[in-house]
């Protein structure tokens, strides 16, 4: 772990040069460059000052080695997402993200959905519905899992629940190899996410009709990745658009 390398990782992630950061931080750019070759340690009032500018825990900054999200995590992006009709079902189980998408894959193939498009969407999120009670005494946990269906299927399959999503922006980001270390890398996508929108004005923004965030596992290149979106505010231009239903 380096210091200096997360500060430097930081204010690049940022976008700011040495002079920018150092008008922020009330001091020479001269300090800005001998923090990032760990020549100095800044005191700790400058060290709670770069956790503001940059979103950051200090624990993080100080004891972490914030490079590695680059070999996993892409940066935060803003995508728009078309809207879509989908077929989806919770299950409430001590394994339900498992559970749920065995579920669903039976359903997809005794539907059609799969001989239609054998490479169909399937997203899933967290069911918060679930009493403490439930989750402490009987070790429970709710999750939901949705196909995206094609335009025009009209599956007569009972079994699920049929919605529609509506047009919505969402900050994105890609983890690579989720699995390797679920309950470590799929939390802080999370949370790189949030601190992203603290940094950059966005605000989630949970309405009917528009799932609040979600999860779509998918394999590139022979590698395993999982995108997490968080729903935002609209904006006026986003950087992608994504069109499940395609």
């Amino acid at each position: 772990m380096s210091l200096g390398k997360n500060i430097q990782y930081l204010r690049k992630q940022k976008k700011v040069t040495q002079e920018q950061l150092s008008e922020i931080m009330s001091v020479s750019r001269q300090t800005i460059s001998r923090w990032e070759a760990d020549e100095i340690v800044p005191e700790l009032s400058k060290l709670v000052a770069l956790c503001e500018v940059f979103a950051c825990k200090l624990d993080s900054l100080v004891r972490e080695d914030m490079t590695i999200c680059d070999k996993i995590y892409s940066p935060v992006s803003i995508r728009r997402v078309n809207a879509f009709r989908m077929a989806r079902y919770v299950m409430i189980t001590p394994n339900p993200e498992d559970d749920v998408q065995a579920y669903m894959g039976n359903w997809a193939r005794k539907s059609g959905l799969l001989q239609v498009r054998p490479d169909a969407v399937m997203i899933g999120w967290d069911f918060p519905f679930v009493s403490a009670e439930l989750q402490n005494r009987f070790g429970l946990r709710g999750y939901a899992a949705a196909y995206v269906l094609p335009e025009g299927f009209e599956p007569d399959c009972p079994g699920v629940e049929f919605a529609c999503q509506e047009t919505a922006d969402y900050a994105v980001i890609t983890v690579y190899e989720p699995f390797v270390a679920p309950f470590e890398r799929i939390p802080r996508a999370y949370r790189l996410i949030l601190e992203h929108l603290q940094a950059n004005g966005f605000r989630e923004k949970p309405i009917e009709g528009v799932i609040p965030c979600f999860e779509h596992e998918y394999e590139k290149d022979g590698v395993s990745c999982m995108d997490v979106y968080i729903h935002v505010d609209s904006v006026s231009k986003a950087d992608s658009f994504t069109d499940f239903s395609d």
